[in-house]
């Protein structure tokens, strides 16, 4: 089943940003202040997740990421 579901479309929480990405919480949102890490799109009122795409692009280069646009 889970070969069907697009990877484009997976949402990650925060806690899987951190182990994907081996941030702290707050260095997770100050590198979102900064524009070096992407922002994370929202769920619900009071929850959030990220783009496995966007969390991907990161990683590929974490020193060069800047968000575009």
């Amino acid at each position: 089943m889970n070969s069907l579901i697009d990877p484009a479309l997976t949402i990650l929480r925060r806690r899987e940003v951190e182990s994907l990405t081996g941030l702290s919480r707050s260095t997770i949102y100050a590198r979102i202040k900064a524009g070096t890490f992407p922002p994370p799109v929202a769920l619900g009122p009071r929850s959030v997740g990220w783009r496995l795409a966007d969390i991907k692009a990161f990683l590929l280069a974490p020193a060069d990421y800047r968000v575009s646009g």
